[in-house]
């Protein structure tokens, strides 16, 4: 969904990450370097709860607890959505 947004001409990207405790030490500068930041989950947001408790930043979580893994439109879509607001 990054690459097809990057192709379409959007300014965005991505990070994975590995593990969550402890977080990365840079997390916090990385995170705080962007505008909006999408956090989809396959779960009830448990990630972003943790990023929005720990650092002074706020995210946009995307949560699906349907089984499925996200389609490529759906993350898109979402990030269409972010990126208009």
């Amino acid at each position: 969904a990054v690459r097809k947004a990057q192709t379409d001409g959007k300014s965005v990207a991505s990070a994975h990450l590995r593990y969550l405790n402890p977080f990365p030490k840079n997390l916090e500068d990385v995170l705080s370097s962007y505008e909006k930041i999408l956090v989809p989950e396959m779960n009830l947001g448990q990630l972003s709860l943790l990023l929005n408790a720990r650092f002074s930043i706020r995210v946009s979580p995307y949560s699906k607890v349907r089984g499925q893994p996200f389609k490529i439109s759906e993350i898109t879509n979402k990030i269409d959505e972010l990126l208009k607001s």
